[in-house]
């Protein structure tokens, strides 16, 4: 179908905007996704910022990063990324990462890299959910409900990753009122297993898709999409186990609470065996739209 012939297109695409070009030292520039007229992606800001910040370490691996959406991006300028060096120890790296527009901060991010070690382990165990092989792609069932007017015309659009709803696009279950939605995701093309940082990168831009909305699941039946102006605030990931960057992956997202036009939401990726890949904590700004508030 249509839906699965654009996927690995848009996958091609991302991987080139992760080339960035080097302008400086420390200095990075990067290009845009094409977004239709809407806003920067912040998942593509913070997968640019990890790029930056990987050209400036050796021989050491992501573990968590905190960033702050600060300024709305414009899809239509390229993003400088300044990179400033702040630690190099024996174990951990620490690097501060600026996004820049216009001459002003569109986003800033701290991002530790530790050496591989080893430690005791225990996770939490993956939530029992249909696997992927059961599952329809999300775009090929937007596509073939287009008189749906629940599903976003957004939903129809081919992304860089597979995704596959455990709630079916536009069904009764999945405009019910909850605070969970696991969805599994898995990147199209091939990754070297030796690509560590790129699959580093290409997951804090999955770790960014759907987070801030998943805020608004437990008031959907009151409380249309549409009617609030929803943006990310502050994102943290954590990478706990290498990364199976071409296989699918849970990325299971609950929200925990939403007050003075705030929600929190927090995720984890699973890979399909069943083990704790990363962890996701987001704050996004829900508020309703200014017609709304009138």
């Amino acid at each position: 179908m249509e839906a699965s012939n654009g996927h690995p297109k848009a996958a091609k695409k991302l991987l080139e905007l992760l080339e960035l070009e080097q302008i400086e030292l420390n200095l990075y520039l990067g290009q845009n996704e094409s977004r239709g007229g809407l806003r920067l992606f912040g998942g593509q800001v913070l997968a640019q910022a990890s790029r930056a910040a990987y050209r400036t370490v050796d021989a050491v691996r992501l573990h968590s990063l905190h960033g702050y959406f600060l300024r709305a991006g414009n899809a239509e300028r390229p993003v400088l990324y300044e990179v400033e060096r702040i630690r190099d120890g024996k174990s951990f790296s620490t690097r501060r990462v600026v996004a820049i527009q216009s001459g002003e901060a569109i986003f800033n991010m701290d991002v530790s890299f530790q050496t591989e070690e080893l430690g005791f382990e225990h996770a939490d165990p993956v939530p029992n959910v249909p696997l992927p092989a059961e599952l329809a792609d999300d775009v090929e069932v937007a596509l073939t409900a287009e008189d749906n007017e629940r599903i976003s015309p957004f939903a129809r659009r081919a992304r860089p990753f597979e995704t596959r709803s455990v709630f079916r696009l536009g069904s009764e279950a999945a405009l019910a009122p909850r605070l969970f939605n696991p969805v599994w995701l898995r990147f199209p093309l091939p990754i070297e297993s030796t690509e560590v940082a790129l699959r580093h990168c290409l997951l804090a831009y999955a770790s960014d898709m759907g987070m801030v909305s998943t805020g608004n699941l437990p008031h959907q039946d009151a409380v249309s999409r549409d009617a609030l102006q929803m943006a990310s605030l502050d994102h943290a990931l954590w990478i706990h186990r290498p990364v199976p960057m071409g296989e699918w992956m849970l990325f299971h997202k609950r929200t925990s609470v939403a007050h003075g036009a705030r929600v929190m939401v927090h995720a984890d990726f699973f890979s399909e065996s069943g083990q704790l890949i990363a962890s996701v904590t987001q704050e996004g700004l829900a508020r309703p739209t200014r017609a709304d508030r009138q």
